[in-house]
């Protein structure tokens, strides 16, 4: 039986140990143990298969951590990181307690840099590069991104800069022609036809005055070692472009590349996904959104929908299927998403534009400038609000309350549940004059029943949801799910009145007046950060208005929040169910 040679591979300078012809064999079982891995702890799986190869290669040819290798976005740096001391608590990946899903500087040294949103590998590699010049150092930094996470911006901002300096910068374009979902642009048609042999007298790399090798198989070890090698003696800006197939190794990852970017649990031996519960769910709230949209837009012809890459994570996907002359995906470019939904709405269409709340804060001038300042009512639905789960800091939605709020002509607005959800869409869609911010969680709502008759909801009106006679409750968005819990177990039913304010901005006075008035205490509860967020404005209103009632603020506290379960972080930040029931009770307790 042939020995794993994985088993015996902790760091790179164990890799250097193996000769070339054994790094195929390695490749086939970092990919296994991957696979495995991910199977039974989920994650993201196809992008780090597809790099298998190119992992290897740079950290054999290249002296890490002294030579400083940053992945974009991060999705394909399990191979990196199980290579680079962590196999043996790789099964802890995005658990809590356990190690990021992204490379993360505190983590280890061979992560040099931060990671989680797109096409910031190359800013970041261009500014080590800039700064070892500065301190004579002589190292080697590589930047490796996706064909999708180029066509972004920023990421063009970077070679802009890169092209006239003389840093050591290695720009490796690993492309596959998908992101999450399928690229889309111009330049996936360029990079297509380069990979055709179609565009090599005008190569846009080379214009920007990098050295520009490639294409070439980012599945030969061979060929992937001797140019990284010969390109370690290339002087200046260079430029790598690796062709590789996402999901490298387990057909369906490579038949369905969109499923398998993070397939949820799957047989590691067939790769089939393991059959959902045959129960009745409710659904998830980014379907609501989708299915509603095509529902309203078949209804009004000035109806469409913007995302940047996320149309299969956003729903929009349904539209685009369905309606797809009014349905665009526009990349990752959230900028460019905020100020083309704009552009429409100056001429007289009704836009929806879903962006990820975590991805709205890349975009946060264009809303400033472009949308609330010209009070173009665009309808912002910012999916992934709150706290997210096991995708971590980078990723959750906690601020948008709090950068939103203080925008002029900006009305918020956070169902409670899916109902909430198409009612003010609906809305949104008979003709506001204000932009509007309609944010939601990830994943499955309450409601089975949830594709109700259409109703308006009046701008800026709470709701009492449950009455009491001491102690009024208000919360918005569906952290209520978790109140609602919390007064039943904390058996003070008569005592607590549960408020859903619905509306961060503008606030519903008249009833705040009413609960300032009549109850003796105030707890304000949101999934958010209690800096600058909705019990933010509530003390402001008290303040204002010369109220003493004591307010209680509960929130997403001045931390970061580290991965791990939804439930588990609601717990680490005590607004989930149980340990709202314990302060209703001990509230309660000291007003009878």
């Amino acid at each position: 039986m042939q020995k794993r040679l994985l088993d015996h591979i902790d760091f790179p300078s164990d890799l250097k140990l193996l000769n070339p012809d054994q790094l195929p064999q390695l490749a086939k079982e970092l990919r296994e143990f991957i696979i495995d891995i991910v199977a039974t702890k989920e994650g993201h799986l196809g992008a780090s298969l597809g790099v298998v190869e190119l992992t290897i290669a740079l950290h054999y040819v290249f002296n890490t951590p002294k030579d400083q290798l940053i992945w974009d976005v991060g999705h394909q740096a399990y191979g990196h990181k199980i290579l680079t001391g962590r196999k043996d608590i790789f099964h802890t990946n995005r658990q809590h307690d356990g190690i990021s899903g992204f490379p993360k500087r505190d983590e280890s040294i061979y992560d040099t840099f931060g990671v989680g949103h797109s096409s910031t590998s190359i800013s970041a590699a261009l500014g080590m590069a800039i700064a070892s010049q500065l301190k004579g150092e002589h190292r080697h930094h590589i930047a490796v991104i996706g064909d999708a996470s180029i066509a972004s911006g920023m990421a063009f901002e970077g070679l802009n800069h890169a092209g006239v300096t003389k840093a050591n910068l290695l720009v490796i374009l690993n492309d596959n022609a998908i992101g999450i979902d399928p690229s889309v642009g111009a330049l996936k048609q360029y990079l297509t036809n380069v990979k055709k042999g179609k565009e090599r007298q005008d190569n846009i790399f080379e214009a920007l005055n990098f050295d520009y090798s490639g294409p070439i198989d980012g599945h030969d070890l061979p060929e992937l070692i001797s140019e990284l090698e010969r390109l370690k003696s290339v002087k200046g800006p260079k430029f790598l472009h690796v062709i590789t197939t996402k999901g490298k190794g387990l057909k369906q990852a490579e038949d369905d590349q969109v499923k398998y970017h993070a397939p949820g649990k799957f047989d590691s031996v067939t790769g089939d996904l393991l059959p959902k519960s045959t129960i009745e769910q409710a659904p998830k709230f980014q379907d609501v959104f989708g299915h509603t949209i095509v529902e309203l837009a078949k209804h009004n012809t000035s109806i469409v929908g913007i995302t940047p890459a996320m149309p299969t994570g956003s729903s929009l996907k349904y539209m685009m299927e369905q309606i797809p002359e009014r349905a665009f995906d526009v990349g990752i470019a959230e900028q460019h998403a905020v100020t083309l939904a704009a552009g429409m709405t100056t001429q007289g269409l009704t836009v929806f534009c879903n962006i990820y709340s975590t991805f709205l804060q890349r975009a946060y001038d264009q809303v400033i400038h472009d949308v609330a300042l010209q009070n173009l009512p665009v309808i912002f639905c910012l999916d992934r609000s709150g706290l997210v789960g096991e995708d971590g800091a980078t990723h959750h939605g906690i601020y948008d309350l709090a950068y939103l709020r203080c925008i002029p002509n900006m009305i918020i607005f956070a169902p409670r549940n899916e109902v909430e959800l198409r009612n003010i869409m609906f809305t949104a869609q008979n003709g506001l004059e204000h932009p509007i911010a309609i944010r939601y969680p990830r994943g499955r709502g309450h409601t089975i029943n949830w594709k109700q008759p259409f109703s308006e909801i009046e701008i800026g009106k709470g709701i009492q949801l449950k009455k009491g006679s001491t102690i009024a409750v208000l919360s918005v968005g569906s952290i209520s799910h978790n109140v609602a819990e919390a007064i039943d177990m904390s058996k003070t039913n008569s005592m607590i009145s549960h408020y859903d304010m619905r509306f961060v901005k503008p606030l519903d006075h008249k009833l705040l007046h009413h609960i300032f008035k009549t109850y003796k205490e105030i707890i304000t509860i949101e999934d958010g950060v209690l800096i600058g967020g909705f019990g933010s404005s509530i003390l402001e209103f008290a303040s204002k208005n010369n109220y003493t009632v004591p307010v209680k603020t509960l929130g997403i506290p001045d931390t970061f929040i580290e991965h791990a379960s939804i439930k588990q972080q609601h717990q680490s930040v005590k607004i989930d169910a149980e340990n709202l029931s314990i302060l209703f009770r001990s509230t309660a307790l000291r007003q009878s």
